[in-house]
């Protein structure tokens, strides 16, 4: 089947589909893009997506990791930032997350996942993190921010990261900052940095 592009809907990422396609061929895809840093590429079921985020996208990607790592660096937090790594399993399932974080130390596949949505839907995204075991994702849709944490089933809507280290993260604070952050950088990190502090 041939690849279709899909008409975003309110930025300027660009995407190309690929259906019906192997392992090998996606594995090809991806040598040829090597070089490339803006390409994102995923693989699941046979479905290949090139990639390429426009700006918006690129803004809220931004203000979150500087939000959280904010965060990080208040409480002491050791984490290691793992951001658009390629995460996958052979043949069966690869992505890059906009942003990615594991704790304590460096794992293969990162504790945390987290993806801006513009162009493509939050099912199918979840779907791909359950066939990896990403503990949890987080998906930025819309001007919200919404939790999943996997578990036997699949992943489960949470209020709260179960991340230990992310126990006193105030998710309403964390989105409003998000959300100040899209025209206001700095007014974002002023408020969030103001609310978190420890003295």
């Amino acid at each position: 089947m041939t690849s279709a592009l899909e008409k975003p809907r309110s930025s300027a990422d660009k995407v190309a589909v690929y259906y019906d396609r192997t392992w090998e061929q996606f594995k090809w895809i991806q040598k040829g893009l090597e070089g490339h840093p803006g390409v994102r590429l995923s693989f699941y079921e046979g479905v290949v997506e090139v990639f390429m985020p426009g700006q918006p996208r690129e803004i809220f990607k931004k203000v979150i990791a500087a939000l959280l790592e904010a965060f990080f660096f208040e409480w002491n937090i050791r984490i290691i930032p793992t951001g658009s790594v390629t995460q996958e399993q052979e043949g069966v399932a690869s992505i890059q997350a906009d942003e990615s974080y594991c704790f304590r130390e460096a794992k293969p596949i990162p504790d945390l996942s987290i993806e801006v949505i513009f162009t493509s839907g939050s099912a199918t995204k979840l779907e791909r993190y359950r066939a990896l075991s990403v503990p949890e994702v987080w998906l930025w849709e819309d001007g919200l921010l919404t939790l999943y944490r996997l578990g036997e089933n699949g992943y489960t809507r949470i209020d709260r990261s179960q991340i230990p280290e992310l126990a006193n993260l105030d998710i309403e604070l964390f989105s409003r900052c998000v959300l100040i952050g899209e025209t206001d950088w700095l007014k974002a990190m002023r408020t969030f940095r103001n609310a978190i502090s420890k003295g």
